[in-house]
């Protein structure tokens, strides 16, 4: 029976990730998604995953998972090497044998932050870190083993209500500290995981092959992202009263891991591959955001 006569049906690598969280809820009734965790798969074990995946009669896979602890990594480059390459080998491999779509999801950290326009999909990687080594050796397994039946679509600055991240700090620290001090010199663009999680559907479900760049319209500094988080949460409630944020350089806040200083990413491919997704930009993405944290708020009170 072919797919068009069936359910669709995409399997998630991942459970309980921001995006793995968004995207177990775009199930309609033409696609089906299927979320499954460490307690369901193994992606170390390829004789494991083969099993396991071949037994979901999926018609293309996604792959949420990753090792995301930037800084940790410099100490665990072993444990970040295993997630986010040997397993994507694993999973490409898998993919091949099963005839299987297979999407990546990416970083701007392959890129080493030195040029000063948006970053394009074929530029050159350069990454500064070990995640973002480990990430960009990722990429290059697949376009070495399923280069025509796979799609990598590289982000950045992931948030979501799910999870901990930028935004939900930046919340809570808001609340008990007097002040803060934020970088503003490393630029970027913050992407709400909910729209994340609709284009790399979208990939899956449309066999979209190549390498793309998704996040929100627009580039800001992690300055100003806290500032507008804050700015939007008192506006909805989620905040009493507003502290002084102070922008500060990235020497003055040493970190184990190197990060770009500038990596926007360039959508012109997505723009022209995902037709019929808009990208929004990021201001108005976090205030969605809050709204629905709001909402879980109140419905948590009442």
């Amino acid at each position: 029976m072919s797919t068009q006569n069936r359910q669709m049906k995409i399997l998630v690598i991942g459970k309980n990730g921001q995006l793995a969280q968004e995207l177990s809820s775009l199930s309609t009734v033409n696609v089906e998604v299927i979320c499954l965790g460490r307690e369901q798969i193994d992606i170390i074990d390829k004789s494991s995953l083969f099993k396991t995946i071949k037994k979901q009669n999926a018609d293309a896979v996604i792959n949420a998972c990753a090792y995301t602890a930037v800084d940790l990594a410099e100490k665990e480059p072993e444990q970040a090497y295993k997630i986010n390459t040997l397993a994507v080998k694993n999973l490409a491999e898998v993919c091949k044998e099963l005839s299987l779509h297979l999407v990546q999801i990416s970083t701007d950290f392959v890129f080493s932050g030195l040029k000063s326009s948006p970053y394009l999909p074929n530029d050159d990687i350069a990454p500064l870190s070990v995640y973002g080594k480990t990430k960009a050796e990722g990429e290059q397994h697949l376009t070495q083993i399923i280069p025509k039946s796979s799609c990598t679509i590289r982000t950045s600055w992931v948030y979501s209500c799910y999870g901990n991240n930028f935004v939900k700090s930046m919340i809570r620290l808001m609340a008990e500290k007097p002040e803060l001090g934020i970088i503003c010199d490393q630029i970027g663009t913050p992407t709400y995981a909910k729209g994340l999680a609709k284009i790399a559907l979208t990939a899956a479900v449309e066999k979209v092959t190549g390498t793309h760049h998704w996040t929100d319209a627009g580039v800001a500094s992690w300055y100003d992202f806290a500032v507008a988080i804050q700015e939007l949460a008192i506006e909805k409630g989620l905040l009493v009263e507003a502290i002084p944020i102070k922008a500060i350089n990235t020497e003055s806040y040493p970190t184990p891991a190197k990060r770009p200083s500038y990596s926007v990413l360039d959508k012109s491919s997505s723009i022209f591959s995902f037709p019929n997704l808009p990208i929004i930009h990021w201001r108005k993405q976090l205030s969605c955001m809050l709204d629905e944290l709001k909402n879980e708020k109140e419905e948590k009170q009442s």
